[in-house]
């Protein structure tokens, strides 16, 4: 009986994790228009801009570009997200990052 328990308990956590990171993928099959923002004037030689960026948002993507970041760390480059395209399910944002 607790043999029969713990495989159905390790069972339910693997099929749980396999549902969030299935769930977590958004296709779109026309991509979000991008809006018109004005570059401000840079706040210091350190800040990069951050044009195109989207985020995840109820089943869509939301703009969330448009501003200057300062990296993290010395040393960080800033990696610009991209669209990548899926024959049959559509687009999907990869994110940009902070990398070294």
């Amino acid at each position: 009986m607790k043999t029969t328990s713990v495989k159905l308990l390790l069972f339910s956590v693997i099929l749980f994790g396999v549902s969030l990171s299935a769930s977590a993928q958004i296709y779109v099959k026309v991509r979000p228009v991008m809006p018109i923002v004005v570059q401000t004037e840079r706040p210091s030689a350190a800040h990069v801009w951050i044009g195109e960026e989207w985020n995840e948002e109820g089943g869509n993507y939301r703009y969330s570009g448009g501003y200057w970041g300062n990296p993290p760390h010395p040393g960080e480059r800033w990696y610009p997200g991209h669209w990548n395209h899926h024959r049959t399910h559509g687009d999907q944002w990869i994110r940009g990052g902070w990398r070294r």
